[in-house]
C-alpha cells in the first residue's frame, strides 16, 4: 500500500517538474520573440507613437503571459474556470491594444 503512493507521488511530482520546465521553455521563447520588439521600442521611444499593429504584438504577449500566471495561480479551477478565460484573454488583449496604441 505504502509503496503504491509513493510511487503515485513520484509520477505526480515528476510530471509537474515536466510541466514546469516546459512552461518555463515556452516563457522563455515568448521574451526571446519578444526582445526585437522590445529593443525597437527601445529605440522609438522618443519617436512620434507606436502603431496599432506594434501595439497589437506587444499586447498580445503581455495578455498570454498574464493569463497563463492568472491561471497557474487558479489552482483546481484551472479547467473550470476556462471558459471564462477565453473571453477574457480576449477583453484583455483588446484594452491592452488599444490603451498601449493610445499612451505611447
Amino acid at each position: 500500500m505504502i509503496g503504491e503512493t509513493d510511487k503515485k507521488d513520484k509520477r505526480e511530482s515528476r510530471t509537474i517538474a515536466i510541466v514546469l520546465i516546459a512552461m518555463l521553455l515556452v516563457l522563455g521563447v515568448i521574451l526571446v520573440l519578444m526582445l526585437p520588439e522590445l529593443t525597437e521600442l527601445a529605440r522609438m521611444h522618443l519617436s512620434p507613437g507606436l502603431g496599432v499593429k506594434d501595439s497589437a504584438l506587444i499586447s498580445f504577449f503581455v495578455s498570454v503571459v498574464l493569463l497563463v500566471l492568472f491561471a497557474l495561480f487558479s489552482g483546481d479551477g484551472l479547467i473550470g474556470e476556462l471558459q471564462f478565460m477565453i473571453p477574457g484573454f480576449f477583453l484583455f488583449f483588446v484594452l491592452n491594444w488599444l490603451l498601449i496604441a493610445w499612451v505611447f
